[in-house]
């Protein structure tokens, strides 16, 4: 049989038993003359669906001697074995089905056309039911607590279940592979069968170019021109199309992509970035600064060239004054009282900021503008949000002038004391994951795991759950369970 043939015989299968005819799929399977692991392990599906036991355990026999690796076939033989009351078969099986998940949560047959993902808390509770029927009740409980170190998901609370009826000695329900769900072949290889006209019917068209002698399947069509590529947008001429803006505030660079100004420097704005940051260049330099510390230079007006009428002015300077003798008409004006205009006109169009500027150091730095005095609870909130961090597990700190050194914000009350202490409204805040130490050595049973050493340090980067976290220890990054450590103090 062609290999077409089995796909079509395979779809016809899988559309009868999508409709719940469990008798017509099995017959289109069993016209196949060479069925591959697949089609046999549908065919113990349909088996074990209509109760046939003894057929859908040689249906699973044959799919295994065809693909030894087929976790899930193990795992339906399993099955079927133990509602044949074959337990100790049955637990071979189980056993078989988790080493084929080689230490791994679960295995997705997705690619493989099963819409079906098989875990190993699974496998592990159907082993634990085997062990329990035969009265093993010590090794039940011992699968059913290595079961508990799989258990990542709220839907595998069965296994919660399986622990308390392990210790009244009682038995507990069967986990089941779904009915209806099986191997199907691709959908691409499917629509590929189907007989495809590639040239369709001929018809009779006109050429549009006048006198066209030109026969054949097509006629001769003008060729368009070619579109002109776009070239690229140079700096300089970015530059020449930008607006000017003009520096309020000294800015340090803390890395290369940052670049140094002084106030009232006069830059040109490339590009405004959603973080707060502009890229400007200066002086043939282009860098990053903090958007609010420049803003857009007003153009004045270009004074008018002097009347041809009013004379122009010597070329030549006055004579000194002769020493004792003073113009009554000139009047006297106090130092005090001469305005220059170059401040008049600086305090009236560049009015200072309202707010304090607060320059935050964390995975990079940015500077915001906040209230002053604004709370801790606040100030970690327009944090968070300026991260987009979800979990506010972060702890803030500040650099002290006497001491010197980092001192942790913990409360509010050290939070006023710092805003007292600021000065010319500017506030540098350091900011890091919270620490954790460990209590217990955890050893990684997952490849999602964290695993660390009692007395490890670890930086929490967010809470999956009530009892997992996700953290950072020696390079590496995981989950693992909150309650193998305790919180650092924060004096």
């Amino acid at each position: 049989m062609s290999l077409t043939d089995t796909i079509k015989l395979w779809d016809e299968a899988i559309t009868a038993a999508d409709q719940r005819e469990w008798i017509t799929a099995l017959d289109t399977f069993a016209a196949i003359r060479e069925p591959t692991s697949k089609i046999c392990f549908n065919v113990g599906s349909l088996r074990l669906s209509l109760g046939q036991l003894n057929e859908a355990e040689k249906a699973f026999d044959k799919s295994i001697s065809r693909d030894e690796h087929l976790a899930v076939a193990f795992f339906q033989r399993g099955i079927t074995l133990y509602k044949n009351e074959k337990c100790e078969e049955a637990l071979r099986d189980f056993k078989e089905a988790f080493n084929l998940l080689r230490g791994n949560q679960l295995i997705d047959y997705k690619q493989l056309g099963l819409r079906y993902k098989l875990s190993a808390c699974q496998v592990l509770h159907n082993l634990a039911l085997a062990h329990a029927t035969l009265q093993e009740w010590d090794k039940a409980e011992q699968v059913v607590k290595k079961a508990l170190t799989f258990k990542t998901e709220a839907k595998h609370n069965y296994v919660d279940q399986a622990l308390e009826a392990v210790s009244k000695r009682e038995l507990f329900q069967l986990l089941l592979f779904p009915e209806g769900e099986f191997f199907r072949p691709k959908k691409q290889v499917v629509a590929q069968l189907e007989k495809q006209d590639f040239l369709g019917e001929a018809m009779v068209v006109a050429s549009i170019i006048d006198k066209d002698a030109f026969s054949g399947f097509a006629p001769l069509q003008p060729v368009a021109p070619e579109p002109v590529p776009k070239r690229k947008v140079s700096e300089k001429f970015k530059t020449l199309q930008s607006k000017p803006y003009r520096v309020l505030f000294n800015f340090i660079p803390s890395n290369e992509m940052e670049l140094e100004l002084q106030p009232g420097n006069i830059v040109f704005l490339l590009e405004q970035g959603k973080d707060n940051w502009a890229t400007v260049t200066f002086n043939d330099k282009t860098g990053l600064v903090p958007y609010n510390y420049i803003e857009p230079l007003e153009h004045t007006k270009a004074e008018r060239p002097p009347s041809p009428d009013i004379p122009a002015p010597p070329r030549t300077a006055a004579p000194d004054r002769p020493p004792g003798v003073k113009d009554e008409n000139v009047p006297t004006i106090a130092r005090s009282q001469v305005i220059e205009p170059s401040k008049k006109t600086e305090c009236k169009d560049h009015p200072m900021p309202k707010g304090c500027i607060v320059k935050i150091h964390f995975k990079y730095t940015i500077a915001v503008r906040v209230k002053p005095g604004l709370l801790l609870s606040e100030l970690l909130g327009v944090i968070c949000q300026k991260f987009d961090l979800s979990e506010k597990r972060l702890v803030l700190s500040y650099k002290s002038q006497a001491e010197g050194e980092l001192i942790p914000i913990a409360t509010e009350t050290k939070m006023k004391k710092i805003w007292s202490e600021v000065s010319n409204q500017r506030l540098v805040i350091w900011v890091k994951f919270v620490e954790v130490v460990a209590l217990y050595d955890y050893k990684v049973t997952a490849s999602i795991d964290l695993s660390f050493q009692e007395g490890d340090r670890i930086q929490v980067l967010a809470q999956v759950n009530d009892n997992w976290l996700e953290g950072q220890c020696n390079g590496n990054i995981g989950i693992f369970p909150s309650s193998f450590i305790k919180e650092l103090s924060i004096a």
